[in-house]
């Protein structure tokens, strides 16, 4: 063989080679990456082939499928009382990936999660019947935090303090997912819902952390009686009114100048909502212990899984004893959404123990097979028996005769605390109104813990108060999940 046939052949080889190489690597990886490309409308034409599964809410389904017309995309979901249970589904669109339940479930819902498949399903590469997707949601509960919100904007969260499930998170203005659900419709509605300066996509009881102002009063008094500052929320407190804040010559002042705030005790400190207390009580314990306590609570936990991943709710660092101060009343970085200070609430409630809250219970197969069960959810001690026993006490006469009296409901036990958080420089914007609380049946001892947190409503801004807008919600929250 001369010289040039040998350089051609081992050329022709080496282009072979190559080919066979990326052939194998256009099958192998990008194959895969392709496949699973957002953008290959091949993935939306197999998960709309055929009904997707459902959730679940109170033994009903509040999601289905429907057929569509002229269209590639066989079926579309569809969600009966949409608006309502929005925060918890999200949505399913052939047009945008999906949200909430929704997303976190997706490979149940359209069949290809592998624990649905059948041995004769692996052997036929057949899709499987879809799952479905059991929610812990009351739907008596929900209905009425989306009633009792109306048409203020803000979010709610209620949970069972003995199982950590979530009764209800509901986020106002809502929206109705089945206008995202079809391609050739789902454009116009994402541009209307974007634009729209409410911003109705915003999860508001899970995933908008907001000053919680003066419901964070018990992250701090719970400290205090867990490091032995005070004895009690009977011992009085050295706290002078008004308060200078450290190293400067500003005043800290209270809402009701009034008010007994004058080295109160934390029971008249909560039933007042004494800024001057908590924020000295702040500075004497140190950022660092209301921090680990704050963080006991859930604060500072970026993977928050209920399983939606609920936004971090923050307690700062690195502060001066002025800024120290002003968390101690819930101002300053501090930050918390709806879910977070529910789940102050449940651990009081729940003599010091924190059940990891949750809002699906269960996953099961077509056939109602257990696939997951979820309610067998961690419990941690946040505060000892005696310190969650002396805060519900406290919190009880915040709702007998303190800040928190729109919250009592006939027949049930009730403790709560008051939040009215500053908005704006200088609290220049109308301030965001809150209430924690938990409440106990006194005939079925049925117990439940919620908080309702009011961002914007059209009451005048010398009402706006935790008591005058969200403690009634609150109130009808209760009323649904303790009714016998």
């Amino acid at each position: 063989m001369n010289k040039t046939i040998r350089r051609a052949s081992v050329f022709s080889l080496l282009l072979v080679l190559a080919l066979l190489v990326r052939a194998t690597w256009v099958q192998f990886y990008d194959g895969r990456a392709l496949a699973d490309d957002k953008d290959n409308r091949r993935n939306a034409i197999e998960t709309y082939s055929a009904p997707l599964g459902d959730i679940i809410v109170g033994g009903r389904s509040v999601t289905g499928s429907a057929p569509t017309k002229k269209s590639d995309l066989k079926y579309k979901r569809t969600y009966t009382d949409g608006a309502l249970y929005a925060a918890v589904t999200g949505y399913a669109s052939q047009a945008y990936a999906p949200t909430q339940l929704e997303g976190i479930y997706t490979d149940l819902l359209n069949g290809t999660d592998s624990r649905l498949k059948s041995v004769m399903d692996t052997l036929t590469h057949q899709r499987a019947e879809p799952g479905n997707v059991v929610t812990t949601i009351d739907p008596d509960v929900q209905k009425a935090a989306y009633e009792a919100l109306g048409d203020k904007k803000g979010g709610a969260v209620a949970v069972d303090p003995k199982t950590g499930k979530i009764l209800a998170a509901v986020s106002t203005p809502s929206y109705n997912p089945s206008s995202l659900t079809d391609a050739n419709t789902a454009g116009t509605a994402w541009q209307k819902l974007t634009s729209d300066p409410e911003k109705p996509l915003v999860n508001r009881a899970l995933r908008q952390p907001l000053p919680p102002g003066s419901t964070f009063k018990l992250v701090v008094a719970a400290a205090a009686l867990e490091d032995g500052l005070y004895s009690s929320v009977d011992e009085r407190t050295d706290s002078p009114d008004p308060y200078t804040l450290p190293g400067t010559s500003r005043d800290l002042t209270n809402e009701n100048p009034n008010a007994p705030c004058t080295n109160a005790t934390i029971r008249t400190a909560l039933e007042y909502s004494c800024n001057n207390v908590f924020a000295k009580m702040a500075v004497k314990l140190g950022q660092d212990k209301v921090k680990a306590m704050a963080e006991k609570f859930g604060f500072n936990d970026d993977k928050l899984d209920v399983p939606v991943r609920a936004y971090t709710s923050v307690y700062p660092s690195d502060m001066d004893p002025s800024q120290t101060a002003l968390t101690g009343i819930g101002q300053f970085d501090v930050t918390a959404t709806p879910l977070q200070m529910a789940m102050v609430s449940a651990a009081i409630a729940n003599g010091g123990k924190l059940v990891s809250p949750h809002m699906v219970s269960q996953i099961t197969n077509s056939g109602g097979d257990l696939l997951e069960d979820y309610d067998d959810a961690g419990t941690k001690e946040i505060v000892s028996s005696s310190t969650a026993e002396q805060l519900r006490s406290a919190m009880e006469t915040v709702v007998d005769k303190g800040t928190g009296t729109n919250a009592k409901v006939p027949g049930a036990t009730v403790g709560g605390k008051t939040g009215t958080a500053q908005h704006g420089e200088n609290n220049s914007q109308v301030p965001y109104a809150w209430f924690t609380s938990y409440g106990k049946s006194d005939s079925s001892g049925k117990e439940v813990a919620v908080a309702v947190m009011v961002e914007q409503s059209d009451a005048a801004r010398s009402e706006v108060s935790g008591n005058g807008l969200a403690a009634p919600v609150a109130k009808a929250m209760m009323q649904a999940a303790l009714k016998d």
